[in-house]
């Protein structure tokens, strides 16, 4: 599948914490987490479960960055 959006990181889901609606999809990138929030129905639909790969699409005017 092709899409507009540059910013995309390939990785290895290390955790799923599925809710009654929604989960919370952590996925390994380089020694790095990533976290998304993503339906229920999407866990299913994209056959996302640990240790399967996945990438995160980001759309750059949501992403926060604090310096510490």
């Amino acid at each position: 599948m092709k899409i507009s959006a540059r910013n995309q990181l390939t990785g290895t889901v290390t955790a799923i914490k599925e809710g009654a609606v929604e989960a919370q999809v952590t996925l390994d990138i380089g020694g790095q987490s990533i976290t998304a929030v993503i339906t229920m129905d999407s866990v299913a639909s994209l056959g996302l479960a640990v240790g399967s790969k996945a990438t995160a699409v980001i759309k750059a005017d949501s992403v926060m960055l604090a310096v510490d």
